[in-house]
């Protein structure tokens, strides 16, 4: 472990349990999908993502994206704990990753699986810029919590 790693700089995070760290991530996964989903839903946008399965209904895709919204949470929470030893801090991360999650998921993974043209930036991806900041906010500070004991 290098002297900049986060867990180096953070030695309290190291000894954080897995059990903590995947606690972090599904419960801040949670609610940031369940606002995003929200917006979302205000949108009209779940029904497209239910179709990244092959299916229609706004219930189906708010379904997939609340896995999806779980998977991503313990992806920043199990490997990246260190980096949210603060909610200042974590506001920043999470923003960042919400950010990455925007460029990954609706502006490459989303429509290459739908046949539409990748980096499409329109009004409807502003919006989803958007949802994707407060996820990942969300997602943060609430990670932030539960790794320091507070859930």
């Amino acid at each position: 472990m290098s002297a900049t790693s986060p867990v180096a700089r953070h030695p309290h995070i190291s000894a954080l349990h897995l059990g903590r760290r995947t606690t972090a991530g599904v419960t801040g996964g949670i609610a940031g999908g369940l606002v995003f989903g929200l917006l979302m839903a205000i949108m009209g946008m779940l029904p497209m993502v239910a179709s990244l399965v092959g299916l229609s209904s706004a219930p189906a895709g708010f379904g997939i994206h609340m896995v999806i919204s779980i998977l991503i949470g313990l992806g920043l929470t199990v490997p990246f704990a260190g980096l949210l030893s603060s909610y200042g801090k974590g506001t920043l991360v999470g923003l960042g990753y919400g950010a990455l999650w925007w460029v990954l998921g609706a502006l490459v993974v989303m429509p290459a699986v739908l046949g539409m043209p990748l980096f499409m930036i329109d009004t409807m991806a502003g919006l989803s810029l958007m949802g994707h900041l407060a996820y990942g906010a969300i997602l943060a500070l609430v990670a932030v919590r539960v790794l320091k004991g507070r859930a």
